[in-house]
This record gives C-alpha cells, structure tokens and sequence, in this order.
C-alpha cells in the first residue's frame, strides 16, 4: 500500500481552470513604451499651455497622453507636470473644469487617470512628507508624537490642493472613478 499523504496533494495544479494555472499576465493591458525624452517633450508643450494661461488645455492635454508605457524616470516627470497643473488651478475653477473635461467625449478616461495621478501624488506626498519627519517625541500617554520643526518642502499644501481635487472629482465623476482607478492595471 503506498502511504500517500492526502493533505499534502495540491489539488489546484490538477484543476486546469484553478487560479494557480492562470497567465496573469494576460490580465496587464498591452501599453506602448514611452522614451522618457518623449515625456519630458510632452510636459515641455503642456507647461507652455500653462504659460500661456490655458490651463485647462494644459490639464486636458496632460490627463490624454498619460505614459503608460514609461520607465519610472518619465512617469516622474509627469507627475510633476500634472501636480503643478493642479497647483496652478484657482479652487473656484476646480468645478467648471472638472465638468467640461467630464461632459467631453473620453471625459470619463481623462477623469479616472486624474484620479490615478491625484492618489500616485498623495502617496509620493506621504512618503516624502515621513522621510522628512525624524523627530519623534514620546509621550507620558505612550503613544509617540511625530512632528517637524520646519524643513517640510510644503508637502502639506501639495496635499491639501490633492485632497480638494479629490474632492471636487469625486463631486463630478462619483465614486465609481475610485472604483476604476483601483481595479485598473495601468500605472502613472
């Protein structure tokens, strides 16, 4: 009699329709690479744009050609773009922006990949903002107290300008650009 463990047979290599047997590779959309050199083209146009006083061309014009395809170096260089866009922007205009971009036809692309780039933002802001912050204090409650004593790049005001963006794109496109953006494969 053989002595076959049964607890240790991986029953999902033998079922061919088993997660374990999937290519998720065929689940990653297929991009066309980018040169950096083509991104930093691109943000050279649309900070003329901005230059210019367009700045809702400027932001149209980002959120339509996002590199997919680029290395790290280019998707770097068009977060800042697009970050200086949205700094640029008066919050009285934030709206009517959002709602002539959202009522134009690939509104709802151009929408989702600003969301896509207002959360890569506030995660670049939050990393920056805790490798900036060393001084950590402890507390008679336990607990310790994180602070910074100047020093801080205005991390604080890039992310107060994300999170009225977030706000006001929320208003417009609702919830189901969050949803979209955290299911979609595609990076900025």
């Amino acid at each position: 009699m053989a002595t076959l463990n049964w607890r240790t047979i991986n029953i999902d290599a033998l079922d061919p329709d088993s997660p374990a047997n999937f290519d998720l590779s065929s689940l990653s959309p297929a991009v066309q690479p980018v040169s950096t050199a083509d991104v930093q083209s691109l943000a050279g146009q649309i900070r003329q744009l901005l230059r210019g006083g367009d700045s809702e061309g400027a932001l149209q014009g980002a959120l339509e050609n996002p590199p997919y395809g680029g290395d790290e170096k280019g998707k770097e260089v068009h977060l800042a773009t697009v970050i200086e866009i949205l700094q640029s922007i008066r919050q009285a205009d934030m709206s009517p922006i959002l709602s002539r971009i959202y009522s134009a036809p690939g509104g709802t692309e151009a929408l989702d990949v600003l969301m896509k780039y207002i959360y890569k933002g506030m995660a670049q802001s939050n990393v920056s903002a805790a490798s900036t912050t060393r001084n950590i204090t402890p507390q008679a409650t336990g607990f310790s107290q994180i602070h910074s004593r100047g020093g801080g790049e205005g991390g604080g005001q890039a992310m107060s300008v994300l999170l009225s963006w977030h706000e006001k794109l929320v208003e417009i496109a609702g919830p189901g650009s969050i949803v979209r953006v955290m299911a979609d494969r595609r990076t900025v």
